[in-house]
């Protein structure tokens, strides 16, 4: 929200640039536009984009990942409803893929730039699409969506060069002496398994996010094996250009505070990709998906508000 101020008002004295820009500005136009203030423009962007986030992954994958996707996460919950970058960046990502399937690769191409300024992992799609076209030989498609990338990305630079005198701000906002050797990745399960041990977590956010990671892992292992994932990353290798490397940064993220407790999170924009590997499991009984869609907001407000703090407005 402050972010999103500033930007309103063009006036960037005293920000410390943290994380990057894409939901500000969104943020911004929208108030500007609606004169709404900054948090309901937050509260608005959110929970429009995880409604569209759910549209387009019934239109990928069909009506039972989507129905998983929507309602197993605590994290996707909270940021749709509370507020974060996630519903917005995983939106553009959805739709960017989509577009892929229908060859609109210039739309494609903006859509996976947008989510590249929101999230900067959105850079896996855009080398993706690159990859595809360049393989395809269809260098007049190429050239045009290189320029689409490129002129994003310019225009999100010139104002942090402009006012910061460093037009790559936000990406090197992403470096902490904290992290082992000062680089954002590093060996798998490192941060992970320190932050574990060194930083004291109630159980129920060790069993979750630990559940997390097994359940990451489990699918990993179903994709590796899986003869129909391979026939799927064969038919979309788009989305398999964005999911390899997608996952080896959630296992080798570098900053122990956050690395567990924060991989559920870090899980969301493939979510659908771990249910896809382990679709032969899932029930597929309607019942399920709507006890799951009563209980699990239940779970995620309790978990947003803090177990104990609860417990304590309970008794």
């Amino acid at each position: 929200m402050i972010l999103a101020a500033a930007i309103r008002h063009w006036d960037f004295q005293g920000l410390v640039v943290k994380q990057f820009w894409g939901l500000p500005y969104a943020m911004a136009a929208l108030s500007k536009l609606t004169g709404v203030s900054d948090r309901t423009a937050l509260l608005a962007i959110s929970f429009a984009s995880s409604l569209s986030a759910a549209v387009l992954a019934y239109r990928l994958w069909g009506g039972w990942i989507a129905g998983y996707f929507v309602v197993l996460n605590f994290d996707w919950l909270q940021r749709s409803y509370l507020g974060g970058s996630e519903p917005l960046f995983v939106a553009l990502l959805f739709g960017s893929f989509l577009a892929i399937r229908t060859e609109r690769w210039w739309l494609a191409a903006l859509l996976a730039s947008l989510a590249t300024v929101t999230r900067p992992l959105g850079i896996f799609a855009l080398l993706g699409i690159g990859i595809v076209l360049l393989r395809k030989r269809d260098y007049r498609t190429l050239l045009a969506a290189v320029a689409i990338g490129a002129a994003i990305g310019l225009a999100y630079m010139i104002p942090l060069a402009q006012h910061f005198g460093d037009p790559l701000a936000t990406v090197n906002s992403y470096h902490s002496k904290e992290w082992q050797g000062g680089w954002l990745f590093g060996l798998p399960f490192y941060a992970i398994i320190k932050g574990s041990i060194v930083e004291r977590a109630p159980v129920t956010n060790l069993v979750l996010s630990f559940g997390w990671i097994f359940f990451v892992l489990a699918a990993t292992a179903a994709m590796i094996r899986s003869a129909s994932f391979r026939e799927y990353a064969r038919a979309h290798p788009v989305e398999i250009i964005f999911l390899v490397p997608y996952l080896w940064t959630m296992f080798t993220y570098n900053y122990p505070h956050w690395a567990r407790g924060n991989f559920a999170r870090f899980a969301i924009p493939v979510v659908p990709f771990v249910l896809l590997a382990l679709q032969r499991w899932l029930p597929t009984d309607r019942r399920v998906l709507w006890a799951l869609g009563l209980i699990t907001p239940v779970l995620a407000a309790a978990s947003a508000l803090g177990i104990r703090n609860v417990m304590r407005a309970l008794y």
